[in-house]
């Protein structure tokens, strides 16, 4: 399987197709992976959301269209997707800086052109990890919506740690009954333009359990079985995790036989005294790709 050849395959369809509706499961299959993978990959190695991309790549279709055809800017409009020419100008206007009907006239013109996906392994970090089948098991604790941040600890997640008591944090020490004996961040339901840095997400401070305990004043949240891949990292924190983060989705999932299904993405972290060499793991949910 070659993962970026079958999305590269995937983007010549969407290509074809911009000027029609997407069937995006068609899309899925020909990358050989789920849509939610496939919208996921795609984010990450392009920094840009799929719905972000195919409006420009038909805004920038319809610009050549204006440019050299002799279509209405309506005709140009309904081709690519939208319903009126008012709300086709207003886009077009905030992605070119000019009318529709300005484009033959302008003395500039701006184009989007298509992606290719192609792997750059840049190196510079070791991690290992291990493919583990986890029993169903539940994340209790705080949970919060949060800013979405790359870079530097995120001051929210700093005020949702600050906030726990140290009653709630003796009960969420005696829930965990698993290997993890630290507090866990677990990350889930982002916002589209996450890859972006861009919208939040649910943010969950606390512990793993397999107890069937009353967790009255905790949030709860119910972690199937499946499989996981588990990444060991050690340096600065937290410029180590983070960086880990964005080799896993970049670089180890494209050239891996998995593919990430929905769910939440885990990561805790050993000693701190020492901020710059601290232990971390991280889990992503993941699957086994059949093609």
């Amino acid at each position: 399987m070659d993962m970026l050849k079958d999305m590269n395959e995937a983007l010549r369809y969407i290509e074809a197709h911009l000027d029609e509706a997407i069937d995006f499961s068609e899309v899925a299959a020909i990358a050989g992976v789920s849509k939610f993978h496939f919208r996921k990959m795609f984010s990450y190695l392009s920094g840009m959301s799929l719905s972000a991309y195919i409006r420009n790549r038909r805004l920038s279709q319809a610009a050549i269209d204006l440019q050299e055809g002799t279509e209405r800017v309506l005709d140009v409009a309904v081709k690519y997707g939208y319903d009126s020419a008012d709300g086709f100008a207003r886009a077009f206007r905030d992605w070119a800086g000019v009318n529709p009907s300005e484009v033959k006239s302008s003395s500039s013109f701006k184009m989007f052109p298509r992606l290719t996906f192609q792997m750059t392994i840049q190196g510079g970090m070791d991690m290992e990890y291990q493919i583990a089948e986890k029993d169903a098991f539940k994340l209790v604790g705080i949970k919060k919506r949060i800013p979405i941040v790359f870079e530097g600890q995120n001051p929210e997640i700093m005020k949702m740690a600050q906030s726990i008591t140290a009653e709630q944090r003796e009960k969420l020490q005696k829930w965990r009954n698993t290997d993890v004996k630290t507090v866990v961040n677990a990350s889930f339901n982002f916002d589209e333009g996450r890859y972006e840095e861009q919208g939040e997400l649910d943010q969950l401070l606390g512990s793993i359990t397999t107890l069937d305990n009353d967790f009255e004043g905790f949030d709860v949240v119910e972690v199937p079985a499946g499989s996981w891949a588990i990444f060991k990292t050690e340096g600065p924190f937290p410029q180590t995790l983070q960086d880990a983060w964005g080799k896993i989705f970049s670089e180890w999932l494209p050239s891996s036989h998995y593919e990430l299904i929905d769910g939440p993405e885990i990561s805790f972290n050993g000693d701190m005294s020492e901020l710059q060499n601290v232990s971390s793991e991280i889990w992503i949910p993941v699957k086994k790709l059949e093609k």
